[in-house]
């Protein structure tokens, strides 16, 4: 039962490496951009706005991101957090919170392209004739996934739980004096996310908003 269950789970993270990889580099990209339109070259500055992964991964999270995929949990992990300076920004408060919202809506973007990619394919190589290639059967599955995991990235990092996206939108809308007790209790943020998601609590919340999603997408595409 361990072997089969662990050859699963290599096989789901083989599937989901390339499109979480991808959601999570350009996530953190989008933050980096939109500041520097703000007027924050720290991004830049710090190598940041690159593709290349490297100087990108944090190696506690691609090593929760393994662990869940292997686990069967709900998918999880994180990149180094791009730097940015509000110092730089014309209007500090607004402009952090557009920084904020780069990365979910990049997330957003990213599932809505593959699904059109997945819709193309599935169009110009009908799975009648071709789902016995296990190289089309991979690609497939890697571009639903790619739905999946990009919508659980967005909607993760809109929840409103410091240090998330979310939350620096969120305080935004905030008094000055109530956003900055709200935003303190950051320090406890990453404990407070480990315990929703291994108590399954994280995977309750955003579950239906992420099929939810993915299944409206589908359906605009005409993919039922």
């Amino acid at each position: 039962m361990f072997d089969i269950n662990f050859s699963q789970a290599l096989q789901t993270l083989a599937v989901a490496a390339v499109p979480a990889l991808l959601g999570i580099i350009l996530h953190e990209m989008a933050h980096g951009w939109v500041a520097e339109r703000c007027g924050d070259p720290t991004a830049r500055f710090m190598g940041r706005l690159t593709l290349n992964p490297l100087p990108h991964i944090d190696p506690v999270g691609l090593l929760v991101f393994g662990l869940t995929s292997l686990s069967g949990a709900f998918v999880f992990g994180w990149a180094r957090p791009v730097p940015v300076n509000p110092r730089y920004f014309r209007n500090p408060a607004r402009d952090m919170m557009l920084v904020a919202l780069a990365g979910p809506l990049t997330n957003f973007l990213l599932a809505i392209l593959f699904g059109v990619m997945l819709r193309l394919v599935l169009a110009l190589f009908p799975p009648q004739a071709w789902l016995g290639n296990t190289v089309y059967v991979f690609a497939l599955a890697s571009l639903q996934a790619g739905v999946v995991i990009n919508f659980g990235l967005g909607w993760l990092n809109l929840l409103p739980i410091p240090p998330l996206d979310g939350s620096k939108v969120l305080s935004y809308f905030l008094p000055g004096d109530m956003a900055w007790r709200y935003l303190s209790i950051e320090r406890y943020g990453f404990v407070i996310l480990l315990l929703l998601l291994f108590t399954g609590l994280l995977g309750y919340v955003l579950w239906p908003l992420v099929s939810g999603s993915s299944r409206m997408l589908l359906s605009l595409l005409g993919l039922h």
